[in-house]
């Protein structure tokens, strides 16, 4: 073994990118595989999303329709038979509120919420929330409980 014909270990060398422009001898000089101008020619092009070639872009040429209401309140929810399940597991005993579900990871504190009437509730409850179904109102009042808009 001598300098001359050192070699790395087989498989630990991988070379397969060309080395563009690097001069007309390798095949790969003057405009290095990119062709002659255009945007793609270019240093530092990048492709828009939706770019259609000029075309107009199909996002643009679709029309438009509706409304989105930027005032929309987006309520998250908890149902009756949830709440029944926090009293029988013994998280929850006679009020309910806010805090308290956000404290056992129920809800998210950034959203207001909204007590929804599936299933039924059996135990007598003191529940405080931002809104109530009108079913979810009933049902917690003919338990004996108490619903309570914060």
């Amino acid at each position: 073994m001598e300098l001359h014909n050192l070699r790395p270990a087989k498989g630990s060398v991988k070379t397969t990118t060309k080395r563009l422009g690097r001069g007309e001898g390798t095949g790969n000089g003057g405009t290095a595989g990119r062709g002659h101008k255009g945007a793609k020619s270019r240093s530092g092009y990048s492709r828009k999303i939706g770019f259609e070639g000029g075309q107009m872009p199909l996002q643009r040429r679709v029309p438009k329709f509706g409304f989105t209401n930027p005032n929309r309140v987006e309520y998250q929810t908890i149902n009756l038979d949830r709440l029944q399940e926090l009293v029988d597991n013994k998280s929850i005993s006679d009020a309910v509120d806010f805090g308290t579900l956000h404290a056992m990871d129920q809800v998210n504190k950034n959203l207001p919420l909204k007590v929804l009437g599936r299933g039924e509730l059996k135990a007598k409850l003191k529940v405080s929330a931002h809104k109530f179904s009108a079913s979810a109102k009933s049902a917690i009042e003919a338990a004996g409980g108490e619903a309570i808009t914060i």
